[in-house]
């Protein structure tokens, strides 16, 4: 591969997935810049030193393992297939929160007591031939299925529509994406229940060898991560502000610290109201607390004085540094040494 000053970064380049990944980015602080939609190239203006490329799945982790695209989004269920053995590539961030699917076996509903993977690797010693497996994830699966006791085995590689393949003939079986399920009841396959190979998500990955020789590409490596963790961290979380009569802020924090729910990030930002009638013991209390707690921050404010509560979403909630930026530099060291 040529040497290149340029940093790319690969995105899907179609279907529900694509769009998720550009709403996804926009979220996060850093919008896709495509002026003409027909275009596989565009920018990232918060990132001037990025380009961004449109590829499909598949192709986004065999570029990033090549090192031809430094970073990529793209399923977990096809970083594994086509990650190669070699670790060139690095998993930045395993989970960011779309694109959620399972790669499965489904077997025809036909084979009613075929129900675990036990069940079809008796199926299988049972046969004169081997089972014929239709998939696209020959690496996954062949692991998979060995590792269950299924033999004989044979697997047909397909793409496109694989829940057809056990009607027509051409396989048995299949390991296939799944999300709702719907698509095998349809086609009259049932995903068997200890049959799931991987749960999938979309996610973050890097050339690790680009890493550890280009400090440039190091440094958008740190932004990414820091704009990622910050937006979804933030997902999770409400600013709340409350009025509260206290003697001191610090006698409205005690209170406060002492429910359970009421300590915020770090503690309690308190401020000074400025009341109209001059009165000096009204202050503002700022907390920022988990969505799930929030019914039980509010009855603490309330029980222990507060009014007039204010609860708003959180962009970003950003980490002094975190903890899978850690992560990537120990792995980059240890590359480098």
């Amino acid at each position: 591969m040529l040497e290149r000053d340029e940093i790319r970064i690969s995105l899907p380049s179609k279907g529900r997935l694509a769009e998720e990944t550009v709403e996804f980015m926009a979220a996060c602080g850093l919008k896709v810049h495509k002026p003409n939609p027909r275009q596989y190239a565009a920018s990232i203006p918060a990132l001037p030193g990025l380009t961004v490329l449109f590829q499909r799945p598949t192709d986004i982790v065999t570029s990033v393992r090549d090192g031809s695209v430094d970073f990529g989004i793209t399923g977990l269920d096809v970083t594994r297939e086509h990650g190669g053995t070699q670790d060139e590539i690095l998993v930045l961030h395993e989970a960011l929160g779309f694109g959620g699917c399972r790669l499965a076996v489904a077997v025809p509903e036909s084979w009613e007591a075929v129900r675990t993977m036990a069940d079809l690797a008796q199926e299988a010693r049972s046969w004169k031939r081997p089972l014929r497996v239709a998939t696209q994830f020959t690496h996954l699966a062949q692991g998979f299925l060995t590792a269950n006791g299924v033999a004989p085995f044979e697997l047909v590689y397909a793409e496109g529509t694989l829940e057809v393949a056990p009607t027509i003939g051409y396989a048995d079986c299949i390991v296939d994406l799944v999300s709702s399920g719907q698509t095998l009841q349809d086609n009259r396959l049932r995903a068997l229940e200890d049959g799931v190979i991987l749960r999938s998500q979309a996610v973050l990955i890097a050339n690790r060898a680009a890493l550890s020789r280009r400090s440039e590409v190091l440094g958008i490596a740190r932004t990414l991560l820091e704009f990622t963790e910050a937006h979804l961290r933030a997902q999770d979380h409400l600013m709340v502000v409350a009025n509260m009569r206290g003697e001191s802020p610090q006698a409205i924090a005690s209170r406060m610290l002492g429910e359970r729910v009421l300590g915020g990030l770090q503690g309690p930002t308190i401020a000074p109201v400025l009341v109209a009638d001059g009165n000096p013991n009204w202050y503002a209390v700022q907390i920022v607390v988990r969505r799930d707690a929030l019914i039980e921050a509010i009855a603490e404010l309330r029980a222990i004085g507060g009014s007039g509560v204010v609860v708003t979403p959180v962009t970003y909630i950003f980490e002094e540094e975190p903890d899978r930026y850690r992560a990537m530099m120990a792995a980059v060291q240890g590359v480098a040494e």
